[in-house]
């Protein structure tokens, strides 16, 4: 999606529906030619196949097949220290008002119970590219134009090419290893996970990379899936690379974002307690919390707020929604940890920036009742 909004922006154009999805009246059962700048045609009366050549005036040419496309003409070509020629790719979902037939995306994530996905390349040699699976999300459910994150899973990388932003760390996901990147285009902020070799083929979770991206701080539970695609970023060559086969499937029946919160237990600390565990450094530290439910009923739904001594702020969370003004620092459950049985805990972390020596909280207040500290 940033693709089209950064060189049409460019331009000065404004992109209508029409243009950007020119094929969509039946489905590709032969192998269909589309050559058109941002031509499209539906595959298994499914999925959405599209051309998305955004970064070259060049002809671009690809054939949709019945279980993806191939790249067959490519002339145009980018320096490999700036962004690609093109995004040609296979997609579920919506993108830039053009939605797969059928789709129930845009989903809210929280209500997400599975998302998996199954992908096949072939790969060429002699051009630099990657092959590039994409996640897109946004707050709002969002059907055109840019979504505020790209999830990026470079499955192959040939050349002089690196993901937008700089290494953050390593993680394990889909069983493999992958260093993982964080930055921001200027549209849109990117996580992006690449492979240390090229894989071929993928059946996975997406929902996995959702999650690993939500812990990072980068989204919510109360965020938007709005669609997934897999192709091709080429920068010189790519002719013959080819999505051989794709599927995905997105089911509903996951957990509601924050539910309202139970009345607050009486007797005060008698219904909670708090264990705060930090770690900090010269001008950092994160901090590890954890509720303990100590009272006689569930908590359906939790708002946990607190004090932090002067010099902090808080600048990333995981596994809740943190927000601070001035000091006061709220925290709100996410949809999978909102419900707490008796005896049950729920934990959250988040970072933060120091300024000057280091201190905890001292007294925590959950859904207006003051928690003692464990």
């Amino acid at each position: 999606m940033k693709r089209q909004l950064r060189a049409l922006a460019a331009a000065g154009l404004l992109v209508a529906s029409s243009l950007v999805a020119v094929a969509l009246g039946s489905s590709a059962s032969a192998d269909t030619q589309i050559c058109e700048q941002y031509g499209s045609t539906v595959i298994q009366g499914r999925y959405v196949v599209q051309n998305n050549r955004w970064g070259t005036t060049a002809q671009q040419c690809i054939n949709a097949t019945s279980n993806g496309f191939e790249i067959t003409t490519l002339n145009g070509s980018s320096p490999t220290n700036g962004a690609p020629t093109a995004y040609p790719s296979v997609f579920f979902g919506c993108h830039y008002t053009n939605c797969s037939p059928g789709t129930n995306l845009p989903i809210q994530v929280s209500q997400i119970s599975s998302a998996t996905s199954s992908i096949s390349y072939r790969y060429v040699s002699g051009a630099t590219y990657n092959a590039s699976y994409d996640i897109w999300l946004d707050p709002s459910p969002k059907r055109d134009g840019v979504n505020q994150m790209e999830i990026m899973i470079w499955l192959n990388r040939q050349g002089p090419i690196q993901p937008i932003g700089s290494v953050v760390g390593t993680t394990n996901l889909a069983g493999r290893t992958w260093e993982v990147w964080r930055g921001s285009n200027g549209s849109n902020n990117v996580i992006s996970y690449v492979a240390s070799s090229a894989i071929s083929s993928l059946n996975f979770s997406v929902l996995d990379f959702i999650n690993d991206t939500r812990n990072r701080g980068a989204i919510t539970n109360s965020w938007y899936l709005t669609s997934i695609q897999a192709g091709f970023e080429p920068w010189q060559g790519g002719v013959g690379l080819a999505v051989t086969s794709f599927s995905a499937n997105v089911n509903g029946g996951g957990n509601p974002t924050n539910p309202p919160p139970t009345t607050p237990p009486p007797g005060g600390g008698a219904g909670c307690a708090v264990k705060y565990t930090a770690n900090s450094w010269n001008n950092g530290f994160t901090a590890d919390v954890q509720i303990t439910n100590t009272g006689s009923s569930a908590i359906n739904g939790w708002t946990l707020t607190y004090s932090l001594p002067g010099g902090q702020q808080v600048t990333n969370a995981w596994n809740a929604t943190v927000s601070q003004s001035g000091s006061t620092v709220t925290a709100r459950n996410t949809g999978h940890n909102g419900s707490v049985a008796p005896g049950g805990t729920a934990s959250f972390g988040y970072q933060g920036t120091l300024s000057g020596s280091y201190s905890s909280p001292t007294s925590f207040s959950l859904n207006g009742a003051t928690c003692s500290r464990s």
